[in-house]
C-alpha cells in the first residue's frame, strides 16, 4: 500500500507537529486534519494529547470528528490515542466539566464528577491523580510495567519491561477499567493503566513522540499495524 496515510485528529488545542514528525520518521504519510471525511478515509488515526477532556470531546462532538472517528473504528481502521487521546476512549471523564453540566444522571452518587461522556470505546472513567506526598501533575520519566497481554501485543514488539517513558498529565484511567483492555501499568499516586487496547484501538498515557528510541519504536509498531490492516 506504500506509505500508509495516518491522520492526526486536530481538535484545535495546541501544536501537533511532534506527533506528525514521529509518524513520518516511522514511515507514514502523516498529516493533521479536522475534516471528518479525511478522518473517515484515513488508513490509520491518532488522537493526540493536548488540552482538557471536556473541551476536547465538546469540540470533537460539535465538529463531527467524534462521529467520523467512531465510523472509522467500526470499519476496522487502527486508532492510537496519546495522553488525553487515550482518556477520551473511555466512557466518561471529569476534567474541565462545568459544575452545571454532566452526562451521568447518577453522578451525585458516584466518586468524582460532574461527568461528561467520552467516546465510549472502552469501559471506565478518567479521574485526577490525587496525592498529599507526590507532585501532581505527574511530569517526567516513569516506568511502564507490561501485563501478559501487553508483552504479546504487536504495538509493544521490542519494548523492554520496566522501560521509562515520558509522562505529563494530571488525570488517568480509574479502577473501573476492564482488566482485559490493559496492556501496561504505571505506579504514581496509584496504579493506573498506561497502555490500553480494545480491538483495533490502542492508547498510551505517556508521550511516545517525546520518549526517545523506545517511544519511536511504539510509533513504528503502530505504523506497521496500519500497513498490515491495509493489505
Amino acid at each position: 500500500m506504500g506509505e500508509p496515510k495516518i491522520v492526526v485528529v486536530d481538535y484545535h488545542k495546541g501544536n501537533l507537529s511532534s506527533v506528525v514528525r514521529g509518524l513520518a520518521r516511522a514511515g507514514a504519510a502523516a498529516c493533521t486534519s479536522d475534516d471528518p471525511e479525511q478522518i473517515r478515509k484515513a488508513d490509520g488515526l491518532v488522537i493526540p494529547g493536548v488540552g482538557a477532556f471536556y473541551d476536547a470531546i465538546a469540540f470533537m462532538r460539535q465538529s463531527g470528528e467524534e462521529a467520523a472517528v467512531l465510523d472509522a473504528v467500526a470499519a476496522g481502521t487502527p486508532l492510537l490515542g496519546i495522553c488525553l487521546g487515550l482518556q477520551l476512549f473511555f466512557e466518561r471523564g471529569d476534567e474541565g466539566v462545568p459544575a452545571d453540566e454532566g452526562a451521568d444522571d447518577d453522578a451525585s452518587e458516584q466518586a468524582g464528577g460532574p461527568w461528561v461522556d467520552g467516546l465510549g470505546i472502552m469501559r471506565g472513567s478518567c479521574m485526577r491523580l490525587e496525592s498529599s506526598r507526590l507532585k501532581v501533575p505527574h511530569v517526567g520519566w516513569d516506568q511502564v510495567h507490561m501485563t501478559p497481554a501487553g508483552a504479546a501485543d504487536p504495538v509493544l514488539a521490542g519494548f523492554a519491561e520496566g522501560a521509562n517513558m515520558y509522562f505529563t498529565h494530571s488525570y488517568a484511567v480509574a479502577d473501573d477499567v476492564d482488566a482485559a483492555d490493559v496492556l501496561a501499568r504505571t505506579h504514581y499516586t496509584r496504579s493506573f493503566p498506561c497502555i490500553v487496547r480494545h480491538g483495533n484501538v490502542w492508547g498510551c498515557q505517556f508521550h511516545p513522540e517525546k520518549s526517545s528510541a523506545l517511544g519511536q519504536r511504539i510509533l513504528k509498531n503502530f505504523v506497521n499495524i496500519v500497513e498490515e490492516a491495509g493489505r
